[in-house]
């Protein structure tokens, strides 16, 4: 027989996660699918070591204590987690939908979306040796401090994300140099204010040239001065992270069997987070509307909405929690 469940998430990170908690304190029979091996989306595969500041509560929580502390949150529950399974289709009928997996199909009355960017890759640096060095000296992610410990490290990026590393290694790193090729940084003002009062050298306007390794295992990094016409210089470091972010691909979706309206390639949802496609809601980074900002701290607010709304709409015999205060869990 087909298992059968009241709602089914497509995508565990750490908004899915926490739809999924709040469907438990509903009672609803639920199912989260994530495709990666582990819950956690981006913040627990690239950016385990990053501090999160928008998270309420928390003046500031690595990445992967966010995430341990979200899959403790859900052993409240019997929740079913499947990961390294792709949703490949999603299929509407009678009772809700049919979500489908290379692994078999279960059945569901309703669907939230909360794929993230869909799936992502970094946006790799267009140099001779890249490939030769990545994961080596080039990397695109800092998943553990310690493995750069005493280096001389180079960041390349503009955005909070290669301001953040820049600064969670300047008290690991021997040194800290953040190269980018504007004179101004992309990153929020407090960021760039924490920045400016490092110890990190900052280079700018310099693009990356050209990487090769040296004799002693270092790189040589190859940087031109944007807009100037003078030779190119070189600086000798340990390793470099690029964070020059990442592309997105959501093309697995339109191969499901439902269409949802889009929005600037985003899937458009109402005040109640649902799609163009009744049963079918979207929540976080993959989800748009008027005012919508893509925070961790904006995807939370919205995993309630979406159950909530879920849960009057199909099941209004089932009483929730109304109210934060009202909420009591077993100890």
């Amino acid at each position: 027989m087909t298992e059968s469940y009241d709602i089914t998430i497509i995508g565990g990170g750490p908004v899915g996660m926490f739809a999924a908690f709040y469907a438990g304190m509903h009672n609803a029979k639920t199912q989260v699918i994530e495709s990666l091996a582990e819950l956690g989306g981006q913040v627990n595969a690239l950016y385990p070591e990053k501090t999160i500041l928008d998270v309420a509560g928390f003046p500031g929580v690595k990445g992967r204590d966010l995430i341990a502390g979200q899959r403790q949150q859900l052993e409240q529950f019997p929740l079913t987690i499947k990961t390294g399974e792709a949703v490949t289709n999603v299929t509407p009928n009678d009772a809700g939908f049919t979500v489908t997996t290379p692994k078999g199909s279960t059945q569901t009355r309703a669907v939230i979306v909360a794929v993230g960017n869909g799936a992502f890759a970094p946006r790799h640096l267009n140099v001779e040796n890249e490939t030769a060095l990545a994961g080596q000296h080039l990397f695109y992610s800092v998943r553990d401090l310690e493995s750069f410990r005493g280096h001389r490290v180079m960041v390349a990026g503009g955005g909070d994300a290669a301001i953040d590393q820049a600064l969670m290694l300047e008290p690991v790193a021997k040194s800290v140099t953040l190269l980018h090729r504007r004179a101004q940084f992309r990153g929020l003002a407090h960021m760039v204010d924490l920045l400016q009062a490092s110890t990190v050298n900052v280079q700018t306007p310099y693009l990356i040239r050209g990487l090769e390794e040296t004799a002693a295992g270092e790189v040589d990094v190859t940087l031109k001065q944007v807009g100037a016409t003078a030779a190119t210089t070189h600086q000798v470091v340990d390793d470099l992270i690029v964070s020059y972010g990442f592309t997105a691909d959501h093309s697995a979706l339109a191969a499901w069997d439902i269409s949802m309206a889009e929005d600037h390639r985003l899937i458009a949802v109402d005040r109640q987070m649902m799609t163009s496609v009744p049963g079918v809601y979207a929540i976080g980074d993959g989800a748009t509307y008027p005012g919508k900002s893509p925070l961790i701290a904006i995807g939370y607010g919205e995993a309630p909405v979406a159950v909530q709304a879920i849960m009057s709409t199909y099941f209004p015999e089932r009483r929730g929690p109304v109210h934060s205060t009202s909420i009591t869990l077993k100890p």
